[in-house]
């Protein structure tokens, strides 16, 4: 992790007290059109410390999960001074509500606060410190799996290399050994869901809402769409979207020679080739995608060389680090930092584009004024990853700066084409399933009653595998995925930010500059603008209905088709 500059380090060891001392000013200072853009700058200025001094304690924990004394700190800030940060920050929301002044740009920063002075409780703030220490739990727990492999002790995200092998017997054993880690674990993540329901449950009700998703839905600023749209989008996916997947489904069937699909069956190439193996080495991965960078815009390669040199990057999978990959973005330092788990495949050269697309949204927005102008919607977040990566693809091949032969460049971009279809039928599972949580909550505070769940929308959504004589692996699917415990109802922005991003991608296939170009802008705008208003900057279309989907999908079964031909 980068150095952080000194008011920074020096803050890491303040107390409540030190961090009241720079609330208290802006708190009881008179507020007029006078005053208000140096009132502003205030706020942000010690926002803006508090929240990198939480993002650096939480990144730390995420680097090595057994590192007691960075989890007593991180511990620490939650229980002992992030509350009252929240509490004075609220204050300062509604000291600036209660003034009526209207800063500029700041229509939609001012909705959104709005929303949250609509559920903000103190009452909830032990309890929102409480759920935060249940997800550093639910982070351990999965940290902390290994399972021996061949006389090694490998990740479960390390074993996953072995799904790329020819050998269906290795794929299995290599399947049913992580299967088996997980089920080591299954109680101790059961006990922790009942836990997780009981705190949210209580938060919802004390905010006055008989249903968590109401709470949830306003803590998250969705102010754009809501439950009825999800469901529509839901219905969408499972029109246009799952008969699409049941096709990628056959064709890797027919193409492997199989009586039927298995789950140890979904990640070997259909051709029998050896897995693409992008890089061996961390630094091979970040030197190739500097170069890929440096083909689609020269800025965006200055903003990735200076995470290079500053120490911004932690990619490879280790024991003991926390699972997943993200970017978190320091505001004071005006520097992103990308966490990930890569072991050499593919996808870890994706993720890194993804990633990177985060980063460059926070580079992008670091000029805006004020921090409540940067807390930009996660739906328009994940269009800026998203993009990226198809903006991405056609530098694949090393002639363009890229990893690969031109044949394995366009294998590795029907791949991504093919998981992004596929994408969506499993994003309406989690997304339907926590739905169905929150609707339910005595019903659903029961893990078993979550298994059946879970498998019935697994039914609905994703048929094409068959996983007879694997239902409790089935079953226990939501225990896999993290923003189900971690991250309630952050799940279906990947959906819409995915469909955004397909029509970004499908713009630059007619002019990739001036694509390139509106995505940039729409970057820049941050918080300032509502999410039709951003994706209509970035060329997009928000919605959730099954024309636009429909037509998404076709563009990308066609390319799909075009590059196919490439490798014959």
């Amino acid at each position: 992790m980068n150095t952080p500059p000194p008011e920074v380090v020096a803050a890491m060891k303040w107390n409540q007290q030190d961090f009241y001392g720079r609330y208290e000013k802006l708190i009881t200072q008179s507020l007029n059109d006078a005053n208000l853009s140096d009132w502003l700058a205030d706020w942000s200025s010690v926002s803006d410390l508090a929240m990198e001094v939480f993002y650096r304690l939480y990144v730390a924990t995420t680097l090595d999960t057994a590192d007691k004394e960075s989890s007593q700190a991180y511990h620490h800030f939650l229980e002992d001074i992030y509350p009252s940060i929240q509490e004075w920050e609220q204050q300062l929301k509604s000291k600036l509500l209660d003034s009526g002044l209207t800063p500029e740009n700041f229509r939609v920063p001012l909705a959104r606060m709005k929303a949250e002075a609509q559920i903000f409780r103190e009452k909830n703030l032990k309890l929102l410190v409480e759920e935060q220490k249940l997800a550093s739990e639910y982070e351990r727990i999965v940290g902390a799996q290994t399972v021996e492999w061949h006389g090694d002790e490998l990740t479960p995200h390390q074993l996953k290399t072995e799904y790329l092998k020819d050998d269906r017997a290795l794929r299995k054993q290599a399947w049913r050994t992580e299967m088996a880690c997980w089920q080591n674990d299954r109680e101790a993540i059961n006990q922790l869901w009942t836990r997780f329901m009981a705190v949210r449950g209580q938060i919802a009700a004390n905010a006055g809402y008989d249903n968590y998703r109401e709470y949830r839905w306003l803590q998250l600023g969705r102010l754009d769409y809501n439950a009825a749209d999800c469901q529509t989008f839901h219905q969408a996916i499972e029109e246009v979207v799952v008969p699409a997947a049941e096709r990628i489904y056959q064709r890797r069937q027919n193409a492997l020679g199989l009586t039927d699909l298995r789950p140890w069956d979904l990640n070997v190439d259909i051709s029998r080739r050896p897995p693409l193996r992008p890089f061996t080495e961390e630094n091979e991965l970040i030197a190739t995608t500097g170069k890929i960078f440096n083909r689609i815009n020269p800025e965006l390669a200055e903003y990735f060389r200076i995470m290079q040199t500053e120490g911004c990057l932690d990619l490879a999978s280790r024991k003991g680090k926390g699972p997943g990959g993200y970017c978190e973005f320091f505001p004071v330092s005006r520097r992103p930092f990308i966490f990930m788990n890569a072991v050499g495949i593919h996808d870890d050269a994706q993720t890194l584009l993804h990633e990177a697309g985060h980063a460059f949204h926070g580079f992008e927005t670091a000029n805006l004024p004020y921090s409540q102008q940067k807390d930009y919607p996660m739906e328009f977040a994940e269009v800026a990853s998203m993009a990226m990566e198809l903006l991405a693809s056609p530098n694949l091949a090393a002639d363009q700066g890229g990893f690969y032969s031109p044949d394995d460049a366009a294998r590795a971009q029907i791949e991504h084409l093919e998981s992004d279809i596929l994408f969506w039928p499993y994003m309406a599972v989690v997304d339907s399933f926590q739905h169905w949580v929150y609707e339910n909550p005595r019903m659903s505070a029961d893990p078993a009653a979550c298994d059946d769940h879970w498998s019935r929308l697994w039914d609905r959504f994703m048929p094409g595998v068959n996983w007879q004589g694997l239902e409790e692996e089935k079953a226990s699917g939501w225990h896999r995925k993290l923003h189900i415990h971690v991250l309630p109802f952050y799940y279906i922005e990947y959906g819409i930010a995915q469909l955004g991003a397909v029509q970004v991608w499908r713009n630059s296939l007619d002019d990739n500059q001036q694509a390139l170009t509106d995505y940039r802008r729409a970057l820049s705008l941050g918080a300032t603008r509502s999410l039709p208003e951003l994706f209509q900057t970035a060329g997009a279309k928000f919605t959730f209905k099954a024309d636009i989907l429909g037509e998404a999908v076709e563009l990308m079964e066609k390319k799909i088709e075009e590059l196919a031909t490439l490798g014959t």
